[in-house]
């Protein structure tokens, strides 16, 4: 009786041992007991989810274009570099940026889509008043939800701008050669990374809070991982905001939607322009490590409609670089039209035209 009281004590131990590896902790919900406080505004989505956003430029009523901005990873509602432009005011741009689901102060969603995400941009849009179209700017990982308001709420568009917009390497029609040819250029622990997120997600939780040194020297570890996603001007407290409701529903969902399957192929997308009134512009950085360029290439080229401005001496974090952002706000405002001119790091050149 005793070693079977003792054999039952030792699996129920290892049973709580591997629920603690691999179920990730609840979230710390922002204004729960003993959660983050709320400090800014957030809007009530059509399922109880809160939504955080922060306004900038001129108001909203006042504005030529009103613009909706999507952060990339690490990142969230604070980090809008485009609001930095000395031509909002001249431009007369209005800009509300948002907290993507269980960043910052955004409740999280346990069951985020890309479709349920471009959802929230709507919802957004018609809580805050916004015209019937508006225009969006999706920046790296928030380039998804960029294909996913294009896929899902195109009617809603005055135009888009995708800066270095990250790319699934299994999206189907991606040739298998290139695909695998980019895929070994990423660190060893990325590669690992983004194919357990496709392949076996439940693990993505243990994988990222293990010690890698050991397998990968040096190692690639979770900090190094997201540096190559922040910005430069970047800082602890704005990393701290936007990861205070959990790594797991933040960065590391990120990855889950990103890298799992996706609803639908952006190659497959159609000109939603094709009255001539808006555009579609995609910005990339020659230089940038993070988002292969080859298959950037590949993509555009698939898409002949889209406006490709390539930054060519620019890395993944091109927009933070001194005038990138006057250079993106002037491509708006000229209504689709390519702006061809130098750079301080290079010279925006459109592949195909």
């Amino acid at each position: 009786m005793f070693k079977q009281g003792v054999s039952l004590a030792l699996i129920i131990l290892v049973l709580l041992w591997l629920y603690q590896c691999f179920i990730p902790p609840p979230p710390n919900i922002c204004g729960s007991n003993g959660g983050p406080p709320i400090t800014g505004p957030r809007i009530a989505l059509r399922d109880g989810r809160h939504l955080s956003y922060e306004e900038f430029g001129v108001p909203k009523d006042e504005a030529k274009y009103q613009i909706i901005f999507i952060h990339g990873h690490t990142n969230n509602k604070k980090d809008n570099f485009l609001a930095t432009s000395a031509l909002v005011e001249e431009f007369k741009v209005y800009m509300v940026s948002f907290d993507r689901p269980g960043y910052g102060e955004s409740d999280p969603d346990p069951r985020r889509t890309i479709q349920s995400s471009s959802l929230d941009i709507e919802e957004l849009a018609d809580q805050l008043g916004l015209r019937s179209k508006f225009y969006v700017v999706a920046y790296s990982m928030g380039g998804m939800l960029g294909w996913g308001c294009l896929k899902y709420i195109p009617h809603r568009l005055s135009g888009i701008t995708l800066i270095n917009p990250a790319i699934s390497f299994w999206w189907p029609g991606l040739p298998t050669d290139l695909v695998e040819q980019e895929f070994y250029k990423q660190d060893p622990y990325t590669q690992w990374n983004f194919w357990i997120a496709h392949n076996v997600p439940w693990l993505l939780y243990w994988w990222e809070t293990q010690n890698t040194e050991a397998l990968f020297p040096p190692p690639p570890n979770m900090t190094t991982y997201l540096d190559n996603f922040q910005a430069s001007d970047s800082n602890q407290t704005l990393e701290e905001y936007s990861t205070q409701q959990g790594l797991y529903e933040s960065y590391m969902r990120d990855i889950l939607v990103g890298f799992g399957e996706w609803e639908f192929v952006p190659m497959d997308l159609k000109d939603p322009f094709v009255n001539g009134i808006g555009s579609v512009h995609l910005w990339q950085g020659g230089h940038d490590t993070t988002v292969p360029v080859p298959l950037q290439h590949f993509i555009v080229n698939k898409m002949s409609w889209l406006h490709y401005h390539e930054v060519e001496n620019g890395g993944h974090k091109f927009p933070y670089e001194e005038g990138m952002n006057d250079q993106i706000l002037k491509t708006i405002a000229m209504e689709g039209s390519l702006i061809s001119s130098s750079a301080k790091d290079g010279t925006y050149i459109p592949i195909s035209e």
